[in-house]
């Protein structure tokens, strides 16, 4: 029989990583187990390679949608990025050193932050288990960048979404949020990945949990909110699972007839 592909996105932190930023056993069970099948594995995630990539070596994962979807990896090859105004990011920077606040620029490989010792970076860098970013407050300037990180408390937000109505800025910590430009999301990296496998959209599934993965539950055939997740993701998603701590991957995927329940004896535990 005709075997048709299928592609499965995951995104990273508590879906792949629970609390403790740990893949539980039965994720990577789960994992392994669709490559066995045939089946794709991808991560999409908000986080830049530098953040993720013992997480792929791990797993033996080399496609990827980064940067929530402004860089897409397929195999190990670019197949679409789309990096920021500058101009933009001068401004939003000024704004932000002026408030006492800061900002971070995304390539497609690491993360720069525009301070030193600043805060509201120590303080989600440390909840994301990472060392400071190197700090370099002229990097827009002489690389591409992909997404901006905005370091302010939930409260001050407003002030930039009235200053940049052409940006969206999508909360990932109390102290921290994504910049993008509107209408970029992980759902249009997993738009250009579709294409280029020429897999359909009803053949495509998506595990997420954050603000950020709104966008990519809704447009993959099949989304899967984890236990923990945001009301928000549960909301849009087709289908809620256990929580990234209880099995929530390996029970996901069997509901949807993916695995099989009897296939988790051959996890390692």
């Amino acid at each position: 029989m005709f075997n048709i592909k299928k592609i499965v996105f995951f995104d990273l932190d508590g879906t792949i990583l629970n609390e403790d930023k740990v893949i539980p056993e039965s994720t990577k069970g789960a994992i392994h187990l669709l490559q066995e099948k045939g089946i794709y594995t991808v991560i999409s995630t908000g986080r830049v390679p530098q953040m993720f990539d013992w997480i792929l070596d791990e797993l033996n994962i080399d496609s990827y949608v980064y940067i929530n979807g402004q860089y897409v990896v397929f195999e190990g090859k670019e197949i679409y990025s789309n990096p920021m105004d500058p101009n933009m990011l001068h401004d939003i920077t000024r704004l932000a050193i002026s408030k006492g606040h800061a900002v971070g620029y995304c390539n497609h490989q690491y993360v720069t932050a525009c301070k030193k010792d600043h805060e509201f970076i120590t303080t989600s860098f440390n909840r994301l288990k990472m060392d400071y970013p190197l700090v370099d407050p002229n990097f827009y300037q002489h690389s591409p960048v992909y997404q901006g990180h905005l370091y302010c408390e939930d409260q001050d937000q407003q002030t930039y979404e009235t200053s940049y109505p052409g940006y969206n800025f999508v909360r990932w910590d109390n102290c921290a949020a994504d910049i993008l430009p509107k209408g970029c999301s992980k759902a249009i990296g997993i738009q250009k990945m579709l294409e280029a496998t020429g897999i359909d959209v009803e053949n495509s599934y998506a595990f997420g949990d954050g603000l950020n993965d709104l966008e990519m539950l809704e447009m993959v055939g099949t989304g899967i909110a984890m236990g923990n997740a945001v009301d928000e993701a549960k909301a849009v998603a087709d289908y809620v699972t256990t929580s990234c701590s209880n099995d929530g991957i390996w029970n996901g995927l069997v509901s949807l007839g993916l695995l099989k329940k009897d296939l988790k004896v051959r996890i390692p535990i």
